[in-house]
């Protein structure tokens, strides 16, 4: 039973998917950098210091904190302004996404256009081209 767990651990789609979670973690660690260190403070700027991070709506009297964190600890909170970053996120990731593998795709595409190379040819070919070019340089004899 240990055999047969080691040959499905070892196959290649295993092993190829385990490596695409692990890669596909560290690029949303580095998108989600991208956007909080980025992109929001840009239009935190540009919209006169708008930060979706800290809004939020206290579902109770008791809330009576101006941070999300704060908040959080007198009670209930629905903090919508994270949420609005976290589809922020999103929509970056399936945009870098679309463009790596249309990029792929482009150059999928472009090896698909070359012409392959014309196959050698065998050695029994090669003497009977010879053969032949011999044969039609032969001068021919009077009859």
């Amino acid at each position: 039973m240990l055999e047969e767990f080691k040959k499905f651990a070892m196959r290649g789609n295993v092993v190829d998917l385990a490596i695409g979670v692990i890669i596909g973690a560290a690029f949303g660690t580095i998108v989600n950098s991208l956007v909080a260190d980025i992109i929001m403070p840009v239009v935190g700027a540009v919209t006169g210091g708008l930060d979706f991070s800290n809004y939020f709506v206290g579902l109770s009297k008791s809330v009576t904190a101006t941070t999300l964190a704060e908040a959080k600890k007198q009670g209930a909170v629905l903090a919508w302004g994270n949420f609005v970053t976290i589809v922020i996120n999103f929509v970056i990731i399936a945009w870098v996404l679309f463009m790596v593998v249309r990029g792929i795709n482009r150059l999928t595409a472009k090896e698909a256009e070359k012409p392959a190379k014309p196959a050698e040819a065998s050695r029994q070919e090669v003497l009977l081209q010879e053969i032949r070019d011999i044969l039609a340089n032969k001068p021919t004899r009077p009859a």
